[in-house]
């Protein structure tokens, strides 16, 4: 079972690190990997806790983070420069917007003479921009690389609910003024997202001439046809359909263009 780590509302970064490490403190530790942002990875003292308690983890970090290799303690974006083109291989991340998200993998071991565990640098290049994203692995037993890269993706995953959730159910339209006001909120926002997820997976596969409805198509239905009902059923379905389709058209162009890494 992998964790995900995340940042709690109206708490800082640093905070929440040491939430969480208290947390795994009274938990025992339920899970055998955990992933998480930037704060997570530069944190030692979490990184040690996990590590007692035989918690794989991978944590992104920032190219400026130090790591030793070979008995060297250099940054994390000097090790690219000693990476092979036999050492980079290539990983599909899913469907986006703008076609398959192909990006490059490398690792590379690290910590090599600590007692316990495995550890390992975790590459990732975009193969559009060239950008690079650090992270921290460690395991008590080897892992091949696949499983990094597929514990690393989680992540995607949850930031784009997040994102789903700001953007169509105003997940973070609140102030911070009492428990009870923001449990209220959030409930609400969570049930509003589960409604137009629950719509949204009903869907008929999508076909070369129209998009399936997806999340933000159908909140802007259900607003206009019931909230706003100044124009005909017809009529909003008719500039639905015009929209999805031109969508369609430009995602095929997209894919086409994309279809290769």
């Amino acid at each position: 079972m992998t964790g995900e780590l995340t940042q709690l509302p109206g708490k800082t970064a640093a905070g929440c690190a040491r939430r969480h490490r208290q947390g795994l403190t009274r938990s025992g530790g339920r899970f055998r990997r955990r992933q998480a942002a930037k704060v997570y990875g530069q944190d030692p003292r979490l990184r040690t806790l996990l590590e007692r308690r035989r918690i794989g983890y991978v944590l992104a970090i920032a190219g400026n983070r130090r790591v030793n290799l070979e008995g060297a303690d250099r940054s994390a974006a000097d090790i690219i420069a000693d990476l092979a083109d036999r050492h980079w291989h290539h990983y599909r991340a899913g469907q986006g917007a703008k076609g398959p998200r192909w990006y490059a993998r490398a690792r590379a071991r690290i910590n090599e003479t600590a007692p316990t565990g495995y550890r390992w640098l975790l590459i990732r290049r975009n193969l559009t921009t060239g950008e690079f994203a650090f992270y921290r692995c460690q395991a008590p037993t080897p892992m091949p690389l696949t499983a990094l890269v597929k514990i690393a993706g989680i992540r995607w995953a949850v930031e784009e609910s997040f994102q789903a959730a700001k953007g169509q159910v105003g997940l973070d339209h609140y102030q911070v003024r009492g428990w009870t006001a923001w449990y209220r909120h959030i409930t609400l926002a969570m049930l509003a997202l589960a409604f137009l997820a629950a719509i949204a997976a009903t869907q008929r596969p999508c076909d070369e001439e129209y998009i399936a409805l997806t999340m933000p198509e159908i909140r802007r239905l259900l607003t206009v046809l019931i909230l706003n009902p100044h124009r005909t059923a017809a009529q909003v379905l008719h500039w639905s359909q015009w929209r999805r389709r031109h969508q369609a058209t430009a995602r095929r162009c997209h894919y086409q263009r994309r279809s290769q890494p």
